[in-house]
Order: structure tokens, then sequence, then C-alpha cells
């Protein structure tokens, strides 16, 4: 059973953030492995050790690969602590500041070249939040869709997944034949912290590094830009309200200009 991951860096959720040029200033920041993305990598890293484990020449593998600059690799390389097998960079100039419709577009297109039979994914990323990767993925493979899963099993002999979700309307059960794409919530697993041996395997592992001449596809103009961008304004000190008897007015008068009440 092949498995392939898909993880993101992003800008660390406690920095600063501004944009330049209609871009995310991903330069000066602090950049971290997307959190969500974790929650993927211990899902896979689960599912292997319940069908044999992923030792080094097994039939169980699982790859990480991520789009972005030489320095997502750091992101990569954790992922490769934590027990990954593999990692695939694609990294390119042309890609910067790629929308969704691109990066699903290259991200598909290693998958199909590595004949995957599931594809795991965090439900969305920190810095753009759209959630709509997975799904753009599954379309542009041809496969079943399975998202925001808080419960997988895989039955590998019968090549098929199943995934429990949480709905507005109740729980729901899904299900899949290989390949298949399953992007998984918060609440799935409880992401493993990197052990110092894992930490030192991770350093020996090769990263395959790839531009996008190397897959034999074209980039075209972004679908989406940015065209304007403003800092948010600054808070705005609050009301002080003396009780002098009239408090009670006040706060009525205060919620009915803001028209809350």
């Amino acid at each position: 059973m092949k498995i392939a991951v898909c993880i993101k860096q992003v800008p660390d959720s406690w920095a600063e953030k501004k944009m330049v040029d209609g871009l995310l200033d991903r330069v000066n920041v602090d950049a971290v492995l997307n959190d969500l993305d974790e929650y993927a990598i211990e899902e896979a890293m689960r599912i292997v050790e319940a069908h044999g484990g992923n030792d080094e020449g097994g039939p169980n593998t699982v790859t990480v690969i991520s789009m972005g600059p030489e320095r997502a690799s750091e992101s990569l390389r954790k992922a490769l602590s934590m027990g990954a097998n593999g990692a695939i960079l694609i990294s390119d100039a042309a890609l910067a500041g790629a929308d969704a419709l691109t990066t699903s577009k290259v991200l598909s297109t290693v998958i199909s070249q590595g004949q995957f039979d599931l594809i795991i994914c965090g439900t969305e990323s920190t810095d753009a939040r759209m959630s709509v990767v997975p799904a753009m993925i599954a379309e542009r493979i041809g496969c079943a869709q399975l998202t925001f899963a808080s419960a997988v099993t895989v039955d590998s002999s019968a090549k098929k997944v199943n995934i429990t979700r949480v709905t507005e309307t109740g729980v729901e059960e899904m299900f899949g034949e290989f390949p298949v794409v399953v992007s998984v919530v918060e609440k799935i697993n409880e992401p493993r912290y990197p052990s110092f041996k894992g930490i030192m395997a991770a350093k020996k592992k090769t990263i395959e590094t790839i531009n996008v001449a190397s897959l034999g596809i074209s980039i075209e103009s972004q679908w989406s830009v940015v065209v304007d961008a403003s800092l948010r304004p600054a808070r705005a000190a609050g009301v002080i309200i003396t009780d002098d008897g009239t408090a009670g007015d006040q706060v009525v008068a205060f919620l009915v200009e803001k028209k809350l009440i």
C-alpha cells in the first residue's frame, strides 16, 4: 500500500503577516509545518503500522509531498522524522504565488505519476484556509474523495477505505476504493512527537526535488490573484460607562447604536 501525504509549509500562526505586491510575505517570517497536516501524517503512520509497518523495502510506504521554496524541505524533514519513508519537494520559481488550481494540478500530477493508493491531506492550510485542494486533487485524478474524516479504516486486501465524519445533521459513514483522497480533521488523532531516533534517521533520508519541467506540464496564468490588501485597522478604545444610575439606559443606547438590538 502506497500512501502519499500532501503537506505545506506556512507562516507561523503567531507571526505578524503582511502582503507584498499581492503575495503573502513568506521570506521575512518564521515558517512551520502546517498544523493541520500533522494529523494527516500521523494518520498515515497509524494506517501503515496497523498493516505491518513501513519498514525499508516493505510493501507499505508513506511519502510526503510538498510544493514550495527550498526552505519547505524543513517541513518535509519533520515529516520524515515522524516516520515517513520518503519526501518529494516541487520547487520552481514559476510556482511563486500559485493559486489552488495550479497547486492541485502540480500535486495531482506527482501523485498520478507515483501511482499512490491512498492520498491523505489535512482539511486546509492555516495561511489561506480555503479547504479546496483535496477535492481538486481528487477531481484531477478522477478518484473518490472522502472529506473531513474523524476516523479512517483501511482494508488493504479489498483496496477499500471507510471513514466516519461529523456533519451538521449527524454522523456519516462513507467508503471509497483505491485510489482515494482522504482529508482528516484535527480530532482524528494526536500527532506524535519525533523521537531522537526518528530525527537522526530523517537526516539520512533523501528529499527528491523536482521542478515543473520534469513533470511535463505547463503552468497557465493564475485564475485568482490578490489585487489589493490593507492592514487591519487598530483596535478602537472601548466605551466606559460610569454607573450614575443611568448605566442600564446607556448600555441599551449603545447596543441600539451598534444595531445589536
